[in-house]
C-alpha cells in the first residue's frame, strides 16, 4: 500500500493478523530497504506473537535517494504514515522499530506517535571515527522504553547501557546485524511477548498479505 506524506509517497508492506495484539511499525537505514535480515527476523517474531507488522519504505528511498534529508522532514513523513496505520488498527499498542537511521527516527518520534516502546537495531551512536558527535540524546529523549540491539564490531559505536532501557551487544556482529538474524529476534522476543500477554490474547493465526 502507498501512503502520501508531505515529502512524497511512502510504501508500506503489511503483514496482518486477525485481531492483532499490537502493531509493530518498522523501517530501514539510509541506504537500505525493508527486507534487511534483522528486520525480517524481528517481523517473523512479532507475527508469531500475534502482532501486525508494517514495514515502511520511507519517501526518500521510494524516490531512489540514499540521503534521508533533514530530520524534521523525515520525522514529519514518518508521523504521517504512523497516523494512517493507527487509524486502520485502532487502539492496539504501537511499537516502533528501526535499524540505523530508522532507529533514530523511531526514537525521535516515539512520544508524538503514541508508541509504547522502540526497538532500535544497530543504533548509529556516532559517525564512524567521530565519537565526539554522539547521538545518545536521541535515545535518552525517546520518552518510552527503548531496547537497543547492536553488534560489538559496529563502526558506528555501541550505546551505553545508561542511555536506553536495555542495550544488548551481540558478539561478532557489525552494523548490518546479518551474521545471525535469529539472534536479533531472540533478544527482542521476551520484550515483545509482554504485549501479547497484556492484550490477554493467544497469538492468532497469521494471514500474510502480499503487497
Amino acid at each position: 500500500m502507498e501512503i502520501a506524506t508531505p515529502v512524497g509517497p511512502a510504501e508500506v508492506t503489511l503483514d496482518d493478523t486477525a485481531d492483532p495484539a499490537f502493531l509493530l511499525v518498522m523501517t530501514h537505514g539510509s541506504n537500505g530497504g525493508v527486507d534487511a535480515p534483522d528486520l525480517l527476523a524481528v517481523r517473523d517474531e512479532a507475527l508469531r506473537l500475534g502482532g501486525a507488522v508494517a514495514r515502511v519504505l520511507q519517501p526518500f528511498r521510494v524516490a531512489g535517494r540514499r540521503a534521508p534529508g533533514p530530520a524534521a522532514r523525515q520525522d514529519e513523513a514518518w508521523l504521517t504514515v504512523v497516523s494512517a496505520l493507527r487509524e486502520r488498527f485502532g487502539g492496539v499498542p504501537l511499537i516502533q522499530c528501526g535499524r540505523s537511521n530508522g532507529a533514530r527516527v523511531a526514537c525521535r518520534t516515539a512520544l508524538e506517535a503514541g508508541a509504547r516502546g522502540v526497538i532500535a537495531l544497530a543504533f548509529p551512536l556516532h559517525p564512524p571515527g567521530r565519537p565526539e558527535r554522539s547521538r545518545a540524546d536521541e535515545l535518552r529523549g525517546a520518552g518510552v522504553e527503548v531496547v537497543v540491539v547492536n553488534g560489538d564490531r559496529d563502526p558506528f559505536g555501541v550505546p551505553d547501557p545508561a542511555d536506553a532501557t536495555r542495550v544488548h551487544v551481540l558478539p561478532g556482529e557489525r552494523h548490518d546485524l546479518c551474521k545471525a538474524p535469529s539472534g536479533v529476534a531472540a533478544v527482542v522476543a521476551d520484550w515483545l511477548r509482554r504485549w501479547s500477554r497484556e492484550a490477554g490474547l493467544n497469538p492468532p493465526r497469521v494471514v500474510i498479505k502480499k503487497n
